[in-house]
């Protein structure tokens, strides 16, 4: 018997280690670093984005315990990818190659993102 909704993965199209520009929120106009990539909640990680205080107990792996920030996962909507070639955020096309690949690419200068 199933509990709640089934795990379904989205299709999306930021992807770990692409620059990404949040454009909505208390952190709208930062830029970073996708740091994880979350397809089934649809959510991501950004470096420096959504930074949230956790009040931490001393543990093996963290023996000072204390306050410690760290990044919290924001929603995929949120986020624009910026192209790696015109440094502009951009929405995500897609581009089949010569040899069948299937690639993103930048929708403003037409380039090929990450690949």
């Amino acid at each position: 018997m199933l509990q709640g909704k089934p795990k379904v993965r989205m299709r999306l199209s930021i992807r770990r280690d692409d620059t990404v520009e949040v454009i909505a929120g208390k952190d709208r106009g930062k830029r970073g670093k996708v740091l994880r990539v979350d397809r089934v909640r649809g959510r991501v990680v950004v470096e420096g984005v959504n930074i949230a205080r956790k009040h931490q107990k001393p543990t093996p792996k963290l023996v000072q315990g204390g306050i410690v920030e760290q990044e919290n996962p924001i929603h995929v909507s949120n986020v624009m990818l910026v192209c790696p070639h015109c440094k502009r955020r951009t929405r995500v096309g897609h581009l089949i190659r010569e040899d069948g690949r299937k690639v993103r690419r930048c929708v403003k200068c037409g380039e090929a993102v990450g690949a």
